[in-house]
Parts: C-alpha cells; sequence; structure tokens
C-alpha cells in the first residue's frame, strides 16, 4: 500500500522557534513539512510502519496511536481497515488535535476513529488493540513516566498484538553521539534549513524532547513485559523497534 501524504502545502523553512518548544498552531501548520525535512528516511520509516503493523491487525480490535498529531500515522490503517475496526488517536496538543478531527471528519461522524485529549503521564486509552503506534512521542514524556506507559501498552493489547516504537536516541558513548549528532544537523542543512534554524530549534527542544538510548529502550520495552522486540529501523540517532505481546 503507498502512503496518502498529509501536505497542508505550508513550507516550514523559517520557522523559528520563539523560545520553549510547543506542538502549537504554528508548528502544526508547518508539521508535515518540518518532519519530512527533519526526520532521516521519512517516508520509507512511515511506509515500513505500515508495512510491519499491517498483518498484526485483528478485525474487532482497535488500532492506538500514541501521540497522533495530525495523523499521519493512523491515516493508512484507518484505509485499509476501517471496515473492521476502530482507531483510537490520542495528543495533548489542542491545534494538531484540531487537525487530526478535520483529517478523520467523516471517520469520526461514522464512530470508528476517535481523536482524544489524554495526556499520558495521567492517563491510557485503555480499549482492546492489536496493534500500538508510538511514534516520535515517548521522547517527549519525562523519564519517570515511561516505564509506566509502555506497562499500559502492553495490558491493553490482546495476545499476539504488536506495539511499533520510533525514537530519537543517544549514542552509546558521548563520541559517538556528538558525531551523528553533527551528521543530523548537515542533515537538516542539505533539507534546507539554516545554521541558526537548526539551532534555535534544538535550542527550544532542550529539556522538552529528552532522547536516551538504544538499549534503554529495549529495557523498558522488557520491563514492561515485551519479550518478543527487535530493532527494525536506524539511522544515526534515531531508531525504530517492534514488540510483540
Amino acid at each position: 500500500m503507498q502512503l496518502k501524504k498529509n501536505d497542508s502545502g505550508a513550507t516550514s523553512l523559517g520557522h523559528i522557534p520563539d523560545g520553549r518548544w510547543a506542538f502549537d498552531e504554528s508548528v502544526t501548520a508547518v508539521f508535515a513539512d518540518m518532519l519530512s525535512r527533519s526526520i532521516p528516511q521519512y517516508e520509507l520509516m512511515r511506509q515500513t510502519v505500515f508495512d510491519l503493523g499491517a498483518p498484526f491487525v485483528k478485525d474487532h480490535t482497535a488500532v492506538v496511536d500514541l501521540g497522533c498529531s495530525r495523523g499521519d500515522a493512523l491515516a493508512p490503517f484507518v484505509d485499509r481497515f476501517q471496515n473492521n475496526n476502530e482507531f483510537v488517536g490520542v495528543d495533548v496538543s489542542e491545534p494538531m488535535l484540531n487537525a487530526a478531527r478535520r483529517r478523520f471528519t467523516s471517520e469520526v461522524s461514522r464512530g470508528f476513529v476517535r481523536i482524544q485529549a489524554l495526556d499520558l503521564r495521567y492517563d491510557y486509552p485503555r480499549i482492546p488493540s492489536s496493534l500500538t503506534l508510538c511514534i516520535l512521542t515517548l521522547q517527549f514524556t519525562p523519564l519517570e513516566y515511561r516505564q509506566r506507559i509502555l506497562a499500559e501498552a502492553y495490558a491493553n493489547l490482546v495476545d499476539g498484538g504488536a506495539f511499533i516504537l520510533i525514537e530519537k536516541v543517544l549514542g552509546a558513548s558521548a563520541h559517538l553521539n556528538e558525531r551523528m549528532l553533527d551528521l543530523y544537523h548537515l542533515m537538516k542543512r542539505r533539507a534546507g534549513y539554516t545554521a541558526e534554524e537548526v539551532e534555535r530549534k534544538r535550542l527550544a527542544l532542550e529539556g522538552v524532547l529528552v532522547p536516551i538510548t538504544a538499549q534503554w529502550n529495549e529495557q523498558l520495552l522488557r520491563g514492561a513485559g515485551f519479550g518478543e522486540l527487535d530493532c527494525f529501523w536506524r539511522w544515526m540517532n534515531f531508531a525504530g523497534w517492534m514488540a510483540i505481546k
């Protein structure tokens, strides 16, 4: 299945955060373009998430997206499986939630898509799911909540269900991490961002986006109960895992 792009047409070039990073109206408006310029192998990652996750979707269960933003990860599953499944996207950003609701207006009105305001620090969408997505979301959650969130994800999966996690990660050593970050920032400049834009975004995200090592992410997944898991995608300081209940 070829994924459909949700391109608002707005460019993120010239978007410079004003203070601490927030998923506000200005970010939401340019988010599609921002992701394509900021996430390495972005389209490949999105397609791989769908290709890996689709075989795990079981009839009469839910597909859950933790941190759904504008709905890009959820959309291809809605397109493929809407006749036999429910879909739940949760987020804390009201502008992102509004964008997702507009995207799925028809599906929401028909009752099989639910876009919900929910803070994963304090709550979880407790619905039996055969597939749960967590795409570039956990990294924005304070460290002390991450193990419980993953444990909730495990508990709410049906047997044989899958959990897909995509995260920005730290290198295994300070030296390797610095080198990977240098190459990542070079990638962003090649995508059209100026050095000032890259630096201002980096400063805005400090303390908001808190990555951990790949090994630590795997320890959290195992601590949540997942015994079968593997890394299916890695580019420098970005990685993706599939874990099966």
